[in-house]
This record gives C-alpha cells, structure tokens and sequence, in this order.
C-alpha cells in the first residue's frame, strides 16, 4: 500500500492532539487540526509564522518566555534529540493553556536535520470542565460571561467548606483577586476589550487551580477562589502562579497586546472565622495588596 502526502496529512490531522512542524527557522510549516482546537489559531493564520510571532509564545510556570533562550523545539533541533516539557501557550482568546510538549527533530533522506515536529497535548482537564459547566448552566450557577461558577455557587461551596472542617478538621484557603486598572482599561479600549479580559482572566485561573478546588466570578472584576487541603505556603504559591500567568496573558486588538496585571489576598481558614470574617480578611488583604503597587500578592 502506498501512502500519499494526503493521506498522510489526512492522519495528523485526525490526531487528538495538537501538532506542527517547523523549518530549521522554527517557521511553522503544517498546523494540524487538533492544533487549530486547542489554541483556536487556523493553519491559514499560522503556516508562514513562527510560534514566537504572537502566536503559541510559550512560557514556563515562572512567567519565562521560552521563544527566547529555552525553546524546546530549538533544543531539539541544536541538540538532534528528543525533548519534552510542561508549558503554558498563549490561546488567540488571551489565555494561557497548560499542555505538555513532545519535540523531536526531522531527518531527509541523508540523514541531515531539516526542522523539527511539536506535539502538545492540551493538559487544562477541559474534559471535565465541559460536563461541570453543562451541570452549573442548568442550575443558574454559571457567569454568562466568563462561563466559570457565579458568586451564588462559590457561597454554597464556602459553607460546605465550613461544614467539612468540622467534621474532618482538613484546612482550606480562600483568595480574592481582582484585576488593576480595570476601569481605565473598559474607558481606554471599550467594554468588548473588558469583557475579553475578563474571560481570558477567568480561563486562565481555570487552568491553574487543581481539579478538586472552585473558582468564580465574585462580580465585575472580582474573582473568588476556594483551595482545599492547603497550608499557607500552597495559597501563597497558587496566587503567584495564577498572578504571574495573567501578567503574560494578553489577545490582540488591532494588533496591539492588550494585557492586565491582578493584585490578590489570601488566607487560611482559623478557629474561629465565619464565613463572613473569612471574606473580610481575604478582602483586607487584597487593599493591602494594591496599596503595594499592585501587580501583587498577600497572603496570611
């Protein structure tokens, strides 16, 4: 049996996920389908580019942009080898998307290196997100917008969260975030730009936190987190990670980047918190944080 260019191309294309190859300039020369469903880019806006061209930008849990210096697929390439590694790639709506990247570099016929080919697997429990979402829809717990729990879902899971450590005495963490300058921006770009912040903002949190713990839209700019079974150490680690990954989040308007930074506060249930002092402290943190310069968390 012999195999054509279409039929090959007929194959990557029904892959699951995500895959391009690239030229010895890492120029993406084929964008697979999968590709295109996992980073919303089409192959027409892609094929000619290269991934660092407002396109995939990847970067590491620090916020390292790894275009530069870190490329996996550059190392594949220089080094003839097989790489892989856990990154966050820019989607065309803003966010960032974790996935898991194999690398391994392509061969002519003698033996030369011509480019390399990328597989990213999408690592954002998405799966499982769409069914929760679907469940929350149905029962009016979901933001319109932002399409992550509302306020309303979040207060039901906080006394829930009250009602278990009673019972199994296991401590949980609660942030509150909300994005700086939000209304200079909605006045500077339009309430269309906002409300794209707003949702790749959301997104992103979506794919930091863990799959046992509850996100929400608190209102306007606001945003809520529960974290379960942490110790002070981990919220502080999770709102880092979630403030660095927005600071490099953006979508394009016009070709220009728009992007925000957030400023959070979070704390650690004690003995004797209500829900209502557990809220407060979280929300007194959260003013200490912009009176610090924003672009910063407090935790305690």
């Amino acid at each position: 049996m012999k195999f054509t260019e279409d039929n090959f191309i007929n194959i990557l294309d029904a892959l699951y996920d995500g895959l391009y190859i690239t030229d010895l300039e890492r120029k993406i020369i084929f964008w697979n389908k999968a590709a295109e469903k996992i980073t919303g880019f089409s192959s027409e806006e892609v094929v000619g580019t290269h991934c660092s061209d407002n396109i995939l930008v990847h970067i590491d849990d620090t916020g390292r942009n790894l275009c530069f210096g870190s490329c996996p697929l550059a190392f594949a390439i220089q080094n003839s080898s097989s790489e892989e590694a856990p990154v966050y790639l820019h989607h065309k709506n803003g966010q960032r998307v974790p996935v898991i990247v194999k690398v391994c570099p392509l061969y002519d016929d003698a033996g030369k290196i011509i480019g390399a080919v990328e597989l990213f697997s999408d690592n954002s429990k998405q799966k499982k997100d769409e069914v929760k979402l679907k469940e929350l829809e149905e029962l009016a717990l979901l933001d319109a917008l932002t399409r992550i729990p509302n306020r309303l879902f979040l207060e039901n899971q906080l006394r829930a969260a009250f009602e278990e450590i009673k019972r199994f005495h296991i401590p949980f963490g609660f942030i509150f975030l909300d994005i700086d300058n939000f209304k200079t921006l909605n006045d500077c770009y339009g309430h269309i730009s906002g409300d794209q912040v707003l949702k790749f903002v959301a997104s992103t949190i979506q794919n930091v936190i863990r799959p046992f713990d509850t996100a929400s839209r608190w209102g306007g700019d606001e945003f809520a987190i529960i974290l379960h079974n942490v110790t002070q150490q981990t919220v502080s680690e999770i709102a880092d990670r979630i403030r660095v990954l927005i600071k490099n989040s953006y979508y394009l308007k016009d070709n220009k980047r728009i992007s925000v930074t957030i400023s959070l506060g979070g704390t650690i249930i004690q003995e004797n918190d209500t829900i209502e002092s557990l809220i407060a402290r979280a929300d007194n943190l959260l003013y200490n944080s912009k009176k610090s310069g924003k672009n910063y968390i407090t935790v305690s």
